[in-house]
C-alpha cells in the first residue's frame, strides 16, 4: 500500500514597501472571509496548483489594493501550526502605479510603521519575518 502524498495549500503575501516612508502596506479583511479570525493582512491569496506564482501573486495584490507591484523577491516562507498543510511565502514588493482602492475579501487598506503591525495583527507575526522587516526600516 502506498503512502499518500501530504496536500499542501500555498499563500502567496505582498509585503507592500514604502521606503521613503518606511511604512508597509496591510489590509483588513472583510467579515464572513476569515476576518474575524485574521483582521488586518498583508495582501495576497492561495494560488492554484501550476499557476505562475508571480502571476498570481501581482493580480491577487492588483485585486485586493488597486497597485500594480514589482516583485523584489522571495524573502521568507512558513508552515503554520494552526493550520496544517499550509504555506505562506512572502514577497518583498514595490508599488509602481495605481491608486489605493480595497478590493475583493479587503475592506480597508493602512499603511504602517513595523513596530505598529503587531497593534493590528490578531496572529503573531513571525520573529524572523519580524527582524527582516525592521532590518529593511
Amino acid at each position: 500500500m502506498e503512502k499518500e502524498t501530504p496536500k499542501f495549500e500555498v499563500i502567496v503575501l505582498g509585503i507592500i514597501l514604502d521606503s521613503q516612508k518606511k511604512k508597509i502596506l496591510i489590509g483588513k479583511r472583510k467579515k464572513g472571509q476569515g476576518g474575524r479570525k485574521i483582521g488586518w493582512c498583508f495582501p495576497g491569496g492561495r494560488i492554484m496548483p501550476g499557476e505562475d506564482i508571480d502571476t498570481a501573486l501581482k493580480q491577487k495584490i492588483k485585486l485586493k489594493t488597486g497597485y500594480s507591484v514589482k516583485n523584489i523577491g522571495t524573502f521568507f516562507s512558513q508552515t503554520h501550526k494552526e493550520s496544517p498543510g499550509l504555506v505562506s511565502i512572502a514577497f518583498l514588493t514595490k508599488v509602481f502605479e495605481g491608486e489605493a482602492k480595497p478590493g475583493d475579501d479587503i475592506e480597508e487598506l493602512k499603511w504602517v510603521s513595523v513596530k505598529e503591525l503587531e497593534n493590528y495583527f490578531k496572529i503573531p507575526i513571525h520573529k524572523k519575518l519580524k527582524e527582516f522587516l525592521l532590518e529593511l526600516v
